[in-house]
C-alpha cells in the first residue's frame, strides 16, 4: 500500500513537498513515482525515480523544478518542488510498480495511492 501527504495551498513561487510512504513487504527493487490531475484534464505524468540504484525521469514540465528522492531508512519515497507555478496545482497521485520506473512512468503501475491536493494560488 502507497501513503501520500504533503499537499496544501501556496503561492505562486513557494516551495511544497510530498511524500509517499511504501508499506513494509514491499519489494526493495520497483518504480515509484507521481501523477497528477487537475480538473478537467486527463492525469499526466510528473517523476518516477527506481528504488534500487535511483534512476530518475521527470515530465519536460516540472524537470529542473522538481526533484524526486527515496530514503531507505523511511521507506519513503518523496518530491520536493520549487518555484510552483498555478499550473501546477491538481490532485497528485503516488504509485508504483515492481516492473520498474518506466512501468510507473507510462502509468501503468499496479499500486496507486490515495491523491493529496496541491493548490498554487496566483
Amino acid at each position: 500500500q502507497l501513503q501520500a501527504f504533503g499537499g496544501g495551498l501556496v503561492q505562486t513561487g513557494d516551495s511544497l513537498r510530498l511524500s509517499c510512504t511504501a508499506s513494509e513487504g514491499t519489494p526493495k527493487d520497483y518504480g515509484i513515482g507521481w501523477f497528477r490531475q487537475a480538473p478537467g484534464k486527463e492525469r499526466e505524468f510528473v517523476a518516477a525515480i527506481q528504488w534500487s540504484g535511483g534512476r530518475t525521469t521527470y515530465s519536460g514540465s516540472v524537470k529542473g523544478r522538481f526533484t524526486i528522492s527515496r530514503d531507505n531508512a523511511k521507506n519513503t519515497m518523496s518530491l520536493q518542488m520549487e518555484s510552483l507555478k498555478p499550473e501546477d496545482t491538481a490532485i497528485y497521485y503516488c504509485t508504483a510498480d515492481t516492473s520498474g520506473v518506466t512501468t510507473v512512468a507510462l502509468g501503468r503501475g499496479e499500486f496507486w495511492g490515495q491523491g493529496t491536493q496541491v493548490t498554487v494560488s496566483s
